[in-house]
C-alpha cells in the first residue's frame, strides 16, 4: 500500500513530566512572589517598614495557619492510609469523606492564594494604592472560605 499514510499517534506526556513540569512552575510562581514582595517592602522607608510588616503579619497570619492546619490533615490523613488505620470506621465517618490527595489539593489551593494576595498587597502598599491594598485581605479571606 504505497499510498496509506500512517496515522500519527499522539502521546499524552507522562505523570512524571507533569509533576515536574508543575513543580517548575511552582518554584518560579515562589520566585516572582518573592522577589515583588522583596522589592516592594525594601521601596519604604526604615520607620514605616517595622510597622507595615507588622500590619502583614496581622492580616495574613491566621491564613497561612489555616492552610498549615489543611497540609497537617491531610498528614494525618496520609499516615492513617499508610499505616491500614481504618480510620473511617473509628471515626465513624461518611463513605464520601475526602482522601488525604483531595486534602492536599485543597491545602495547595489555599497555599497559592495567601501569599499571592500577600504579594498584591505590599506591591500595592508600596507603590501607594493604599486604598486597594486594603481590600487584599478581604478578597483573599472571600477566595479561601
Amino acid at each position: 500500500m504505497k499510498g496509506a499514510s500512517v496515522p500519527a499517534v499522539v502521546g499524552m506526556p507522562s505523570p512524571l513530566f507533569l509533576w515536574r513540569f508543575k513543580a517548575i512552575l511552582f518554584l518560579l510562581w515562589g520566585l516572582c512572589c518573592c522577589k515583588i514582595g522583596w522589592d516592594s517592602v525594601m521601596r519604604m522607608s526604615a520607620d514605616l517598614r517595622d510597622l507595615f510588616l507588622y500590619e502583614v503579619f496581622l492580616y495574613y497570619n491566621p491564613l497561612f495557619l489555616v492552610a498549615l492546619m489543611i497540609w497537617l490533615w491531610g498528614v494525618n490523613l496520609w499516615v492513617f492510609a499508610q499505616s491500614s488505620v481504618n480510620y473511617v470506621k473509628v471515626f465513624d465517618l461518611a463513605q464520601t469523606h475526602l482522601s488525604h490527595r483531595e486534602i492536599w489539593r485543597c491545602a495547595t489551593w489555599l497555599t497559592l492564594i495567601v501569599p499571592t494576595s500577600m504579594t498584591a498587597y505590599l506591591y500595592l502598599y508600596s507603590h501607594g494604592e493604599v486604598s486597594l491594598a486594603a481590600s487584599q485581605p478581604v478578597f483573599c479571606c472571600m477566595l479561601s472560605f
